[in-house]
């Protein structure tokens, strides 16, 4: 028995890849996959950051029906991401505050047909060489932020710069925030919801 793979007499092959809870065919025609921008679907992402071990009670009727949430840092205790989990598959890093925990520093994660970096600190006027040099590589369609407590929404080039706000306990008069990102084949549009 050849293990070799047979294609279909039309030359396409196909395999289907669990991808976020999504379901995504791949298409392949003598090797070339389709891009990435090619395969853009409809999806709503809830976006968070600087919770600072506080979910307010108000995040699950926001984010109900987003489709993936995306933590920008400054967590707390993990048990956050547990509860965020009950409504959504998260992707999260990990915050200057996060000591010991369990993320990573920056994560790239593609939804929908778009390719999103999260990492809590960016200076986006001047962002850090490593960070800089890692943007130009991957060329993300948004990247999504945290650390300053402030929302922020901003296309610079190709690439959406976006942090949702601060989410943690009231202090100081800050304003309290978390955003949803609406992809549609128009774009990206942010939602920001107070808390």
């Amino acid at each position: 028995m050849s293990k070799e793979k047979r294609k279909p007499k039309n030359g396409l092959s196909h395999r289907k890849r669990k991808h976020d809870n999504m379901a995504v065919v791949w298409a392949r025609h003598e090797g070339i996959a389709p891009s990435l921008r090619s395969m853009r679907q409809p999806m709503k992402i809830g976006v968070i950051s600087d919770t600072h071990d506080h979910l307010d009670p108000k995040v699950p009727a926001f984010f109900a029906g987003v489709e993936h949430i995306l933590h920008a840092g400054d967590i707390g205790l993990p048990w956050l991401i547990l509860q965020l989990e009950n409504i959504a598959p998260v992707t999260a890093v990990m915050g200057n505050t996060d000591s010991g925990a369990n993320f990573k520093e920056m994560e790239i994660i593609e939804l929908g047909g778009r390719k999103f970096l999260i990492h809590h600190i960016v200076d986006v006027c001047s962002p850090a060489a490593q960070l800089k040099r890692r943007i130009i590589r991957e060329n993300p369609d948004v990247v999504v932020f945290g650390h300053t407590h402030k929302p922020f929404s901003e296309r610079i080039e190709k690439t959406l710069y976006f942090n949702p706000g601060y989410a943690g306990k009231s202090r100081f008069g800050l304003a309290r925030t978390v955003a949803i990102l609406h992809c549609d084949e128009s774009g990206i549009t942010p939602e920001f919801k107070a808390l």
